[in-house]
């Protein structure tokens, strides 16, 4: 009878025993403007909420960080980076520049712009998969071929992911953009979650879910 106490003593032991640690999810950053922010939609349709339904979803253990703000150029991006990064994610999608072809501003700054941000992530061994974007077609062809070779030129230099048009399949598409035929309607989020998810996959499988060690 007693030996019969003792293993039932065990078995009670072995089921208290508690579960392997699961691993912490890896922390992706997405430095953005107003559509990183959810500009016009609720805060359950914001294309960062979004992208984690779909990677979690995917069987990626992914945490989606907003870092957006409204109206925000690539200069504003430069310069609240380091603010940005005190969530100190793992790794980073940087999605600025719109609002830079939006208002002419010259392609050179907004390069040297994008280039500081990418240098300083790097310096912090932080991945970056790059969003490029398109030149309103109003600022001529020109401007809008100087604009849009910054993104390949910067992944090319620094050996990045690109997404070649973070809007694309959005952009002038009257169901996927709100009535100022800039900003993503819900509909127009799940086309941009859609269109990027490959390659964010791919930039995560080049990680291994192994982030290096920032300093």
């Amino acid at each position: 009878m007693r030996r019969a106490s003792l293993g039932f003593g065990l078995f009670l032991f072995a089921g208290l025993r508690p579960a392997a640690a699961q691993p912490a999810p890896l922390k992706l950053m997405i430095l953005g403007d107003s559509i990183t922010a959810g500009y016009g939609l609720p805060e359950a349709e914001a294309w960062p909420v979004k992208l984690q339904a779909a990677l979690q979803a995917a069987g990626e253990p992914v945490r989606v960080i907003g870092a957006g703000v409204s109206g925000d150029t690539t200069a504003g991006g430069k310069s609240r980076l380091d603010w940005a990064l005190a969530d100190n994610p793992d790794a980073v999608i940087v999605a600025l520049g719109g609002n830079d072809g939006l208002r002419g501003l010259p392609p050179a700054t907004s390069q040297a712009n994008l280039e500081d941000i990418l240098s300083r992530l790097k310096g912090k061994n932080i991945p970056v998969l790059l969003a490029g974007m398109l030149a309103a077609p109003n600022l001529g062809a020109e401007y809008r071929a100087r604009f849009e070779a910054i993104y390949p030129d910067l992944a090319g230099t620094h050996g990045l992911v690109l997404y070649p048009f973070f809007l694309d399949g959005v952009t002038g598409q009257r169901t996927n953009t709100m009535d100022d035929g800039l900003h993503p309607t819900a509909k127009g989020v799940e086309r941009i979650v859609e269109g990027i998810l490959p390659s964010v996959e791919s930039f995560l499988g080049r990680l291994g879910q192994s982030p290096e060690k920032k300093g």
